[in-house]
Order: C-alpha cells, then sequence, then structure tokens
C-alpha cells in the first residue's frame, strides 16, 4: 500500500468513522446529553471535509454535501432535541447525490462520465482520449450503467440508514451510520471496477475487430486496383 493509500484510509478510520464514535462514548460516560455527543462528535468529519477543503483550495460537490448534512443534522437535533435526527444526516448527502446520479441521466454527461474525466484530468493526454471515446454509443453505455447503479444505490443506502437510525439504540444508529457508507462504497467500487474492466475488454476486441474489417477492405480495394491495373492494357 503506497503512502497516499495508507493516509487516505488513515483519514478514513479516524476522521469518519473511530474518532466519532470514541468521541460519543467519552462524551455520554462524561454525563454530556446525547444530542450534544452526537452534535460534537460529527466535528470531526466536518474537520476533515474542512481540512481536505483549505488543503486543495476548494471543496469538492461531496465534501459540500457531507458538510451541508452535518450542519442540517445537528441543526436538527439542537432544536428538536431529537438524537434520531442527528443521525440521518448522513442520509441528506447520500440521498442528494443518488439523486444527482439519476437526474444527470438527462444530460448527455451521466455524473460518474463527468466524475472519471475530473479525475484522470480533462487537460491530460489521457483526458482527451477519454473525451474522444464518448463518440462510440458503446462508451457512452458505459457511463449511464454505471450512474443508475451508483445512483440507485445511494438513493437505497439513504432509506436504509434513516429506517436503521428509527429502529435501534442511538449508539448502534451511530455505528451503523459510520460503516455503512464505506460498506456500500467498496462493494460499489469493486463492481465498477470489474464491470469497467469487463466493458474495455469487449471495447478493445471491438475495436480489433472494427480494425480487422478495415484492414480486409483495404486489402480488397488494392487487389481490385491491381486487377484493374493488370487488364487494362490487355484489353489495350
Amino acid at each position: 500500500m503506497d503512502t497516499g493509500r495508507l493516509r487516505s484510509v488513515a483519514k478514513i478510520a479516524i476522521f469518519d468513522v473511530g474518532g466519532p464514535l470514541l468521541a460519543y462514548q467519552l462524551l455520554r460516560a462524561n454525563g454530556v446529553g446525547t444530542v450534544a455527543a452526537l452534535v460534537l462528535s460529527g466535528l470531526f468529519p466536518a474537520a476533515a471535509v474542512i481540512f481536505g477543503a483549505v488543503r486543495q483550495r476548494r471543496i469538492d460537490a461531496v465534501g459540500a454535501l457531507v458538510l451541508a448534512g452535518i450542519v442540517v443534522g445537528a441543526i436538527l437535533g439542537l432544536v428538536s432535541d431529537n438524537p434520531k435526527l442527528v443521525l440521518d444526516e448522513g442520509s441528506v448527502g447520500t440521498g442528494v447525490f443518488g439523486l444527482i446520479c439519476l437526474g444527470s441521466l438527462a444530460t448527455d454527461k451521466p455524473l460518474m462520465y463527468r466524475l472519471a474525466l475530473e479525475f484522470i484530468g480533462p487537460d491530460s493526454e489521457q483526458g482527451r482520449e477519454f473525451v474522444e471515446l464518448k463518440r462510440y454509443k458503446e462508451f457512452r453505455r458505459t457511463f449511464v450503467v454505471m450512474t443508475v447503479v451508483w445512483g440507485t444505490a445511494y438513493l437505497i443506502e439513504a432509506a436504509a440508514r434513516i429506517v436503521i437510525v428509527q429502529s435501534v439504540s442511538t449508539g448502534t444508529a451511530l455505528a451503523v451510520s459510520k460503516t455503512t457508507p464505506w460498506a456500500f462504497l467498496a462493494v460499489l467500487g469493486a463492481w465498477t471496477f470489474g464491470y469497467g474492466r469487463l466493458q474495455r475488454r469487449k471495447g478493445e476486441q471491438m475495436a480489433a475487430g472494427y480494425a480487422a474489417a478495415e484492414a480486409g477492405a483495404g486489402a480488397e480495394d488494392a487487389e481490385a486496383a491491381s486487377e484493374a491495373d493488370a487488364g487494362g492494357p490487355h484489353q489495350g
């Protein structure tokens, strides 16, 4: 595992999962109220988003959704004194992301295509090659399918988290709300990797078929031209 990936895993473990769970348990053990403990434990992922935005000098769409969900959940929880509303904050960003995915299907650039291009770098050589591939319907269909799967999965996750939060104890709901997103992400990431490789192999086979067909057509044209040249003098 490289250093960058190790840092990412450590960040998730500390700020997104371990930190909030430990902070909640320690705060509750020291007499802090349930809602206040949940709100304070939410400072860990909020800090991660803010630090990332400061380091990169911009905040990405996912980070903005996470931060918005934390703020909305904290406000609703403090106003209503209902810990369940604080815990539902994670479902806000998840649900919105799912809706954005499905809504982007109405455009010619599904969200997963946009994210992939952003990751590659639109101004790089690979990015320009990536954009060129968009003229093939099989390539476009691949990202439509990916976007449908991600959007649907995130809406299911948001609904499932709301049901779980409302059905179990606060401590259990907190653990579920912090671990479920990463479980879904791992499954979706594995599926996307496998599906992407499968579609890439199909694309390479199709490109090889097209190249062979073009080469065959070129050889036939050359042969016909040669025969025409050979027959010309005899006819004369």
